[in-house]
């Protein structure tokens, strides 16, 4: 197959730059149904112009390209081990040119690859069928929403919702606690693929195949149908909201599959995708490799989202240019939108856990701190970023009050929020939590004017420190140097909405 190669290549562009028509539509319906000047609604329209600028650019929608997984069904006879060898440089070559982050690291070295190739990296399915054409299935799942995945062992004992067991009702309190644990982490809007039985294994391999479903699909099992439905409607009455800033729109799709099970266990695995929710695929002539048809597109994936290329501003946006003083960040609060310039310092995971022990190659007093691994490019002895958007901050929950005191950082960007201890860190020494947009990684590239430098490169490319200068960054204060935290009173409010389901439910 000739161009066997070629067309992979061009599939993984795709599914990295171009969301398909079913997730369009939902963002869309997203759009129209949240109430106008919120704060889920400003983040709703950050995602419809990353959406344009990502399919027009042929670029990252999101930084995190996630763990690409192929479900691929081919004729009897066809060499799947080329196929796969083909996959894989398909796989380096498409992270070479951008299309994908550097995202495969060795669990024992820390070491990252740097071409997304080790072992289980990607994931490849093979099936064989009766048709004479071969079916590529791609998804690009990031590692924030993979997170939020949650498997159940029933009976077991809910948080505000009781006790779940071994019956539909059990099933449909699992899922609805699924989408109130993941809040903003996992960049709501989601939807979810949820496996009921199989074993640990199989529940969560089924539970991510659900994920190829369309999200306006109808399921072929009534009692699942309403399931589905059930969840979609109830779900949205949780008040989380688009990033976790609470809202109307939760869930864009629920999509359920059945197994059977071993008699002593009862499994119920949820596979949760943020909004980036990035799945396309294609037929292939069995000869040649080439394309024949595209699965998942039609004319809306070329239709623009947003109204406008940049957000429309209020007036009451708050302008700071680092490095930042204690007086500046004690005068926000919760809620007010900062529109942030000058220098500013990636880290993520490898970051924090280097700085607890060592100095910064970098003066941070006053410095704004942005948990993002950015898909960088490198042109001679210049860097750029072709995808920038934030990282999900919990998982620097352990760290992050340690090194703001430490250094003196002012404020630091991420999504999804963190947790008790470092809202206490913020308020003992002066500095912000900056919510930016999930996903939003083409509108926050073009917020970065130049790339002053790199440092721990060795540490892999997301996990690098990057010197960046940003002009007009938009984020929202989601967390205050008062002790307020948006976070907190969402999450407070929907395990409240949460309970109201507890009782046993007639779908």
């Amino acid at each position: 197959m000739k161009n066997f190669k070629e067309s992979m290549l061009e599939l993984i562009t795709e599914t990295s730059a171009n969301l398909p028509a079913d997730v369009r539509r939902a963002i869309e319906q997203a759009m129209k149904t949240e109430t106008a000047g919120t704060q889920s609604a400003l983040a709703l329209q950050a995602i419809a112009v990353n959406v344009d600028m990502a399919c027009d650019g042929a670029v990252p929608i999101c930084q995190d390209t996630g763990m690409p997984t192929f479900e691929i069904k081919t004729p009897v006879g066809v060499n799947q081990i080329v196929m796969k060898q083909q996959i894989h440089e398909a796989i380096a070559e498409a992270t070479k040119l951008g299309k994908l982050r550097p995202n495969s690291v060795d669990s024992l070295t820390g070491k990252n690859s740097g071409n997304n190739l080790g072992g289980g990296t990607p994931v490849i399915h093979f099936e064989q069928w009766e048709k004479n054409e071969i079916e590529v299935k791609l998804l690009l799942k990031g590692g924030g929403c993979e997170n939020k995945n949650i498997q159940y062992s029933l009976p077991q004992e809910l948080p505000n919702l009781g006790r779940a067991d071994r019956s539909m009702d059990g099933i449909r309190k699992c899922i609805l606690h699924s989408v109130y644990q993941a809040q903003g982490q996992g960049c709501s809007i989601g939807a979810i693929g949820v496996a009921v039985g199989g074993d640990r294994a199989s529940g969560y391999a089924f539970a991510k195949q659900q994920l190829f479903r369309t999200l306006d699909d109808v399921n072929p099992n009534p009692e699942l149908a309403k399931l589905e439905a059930y969840v979609m409607e109830k779900s949205n009455t949780l008040g989380i909201g688009t990033m976790g800033f609470g809202g109307k729109v939760s869930l864009i799709g629920c999509k359920v599959g059945v197994y059977n099970r071993l008699p002593a266990s009862f499994f119920v695995t949820v596979a949760y995708d943020c909004w980036a929710f990035r799945r396309l695929g294609v037929v292939l002539d069995a000869g040649t490799g080439a394309i024949s048809t595209w699965l998942y597109r039609d004319e809306s994936t070329a239709k623009r989202m947003a109204k406008s290329t940049g957000l429309p501003l209020t007036g009451r946006e708050i302008s700071l240019t680092t490095p930042i003083t204690e007086e500046q960040v004690r005068s926000l609060k919760v809620g007010d939108v900062v529109l942030l310039s000058g220098a500013m310092h990636t880290g993520r995971d490898a970051m924090h856990t280097y700085l607890m022990k060592h100095d910064s190659p970098v003066d941070l007093h006053g410095a704004a701190l942005y948990h993002c691994g950015p898909v960088a490019m490198q042109a001679g002895d210049k860097w750029m970023m072709n995808a920038a958007g934030p990282t999900t901050s919990i998982r620097e929950e352990p760290y992050q009050a340690e090194i703001i005191k430490k250094f003196g950082i002012r404020a630091v960007i991420g999504k999804g929020g963190m947790g008790a201890r470092t809202l206490a860190g913020l308020k003992e020494s002066g500095a912000v939590y900056l919510n930016a947009i999930g996903g939003a990684a083409q509108y926050y590239a073009r917020c970065i004017t130049a790339v002053d430098g790199v440092d721990y490169l060795e540490f892999g490319t997301p996990e690098a420190m990057w010197h960046l200068r940003v002009k007009d960054f938009p984020a929202i204060v989601t967390m205050d140097a008062h002790g307020n935290s948006l976070h907190a009173d969402v999450d407070k409010a929907s395990a409240k909405e949460l309970a109201k389901f507890a009782e046993p439910a007639t779908l």
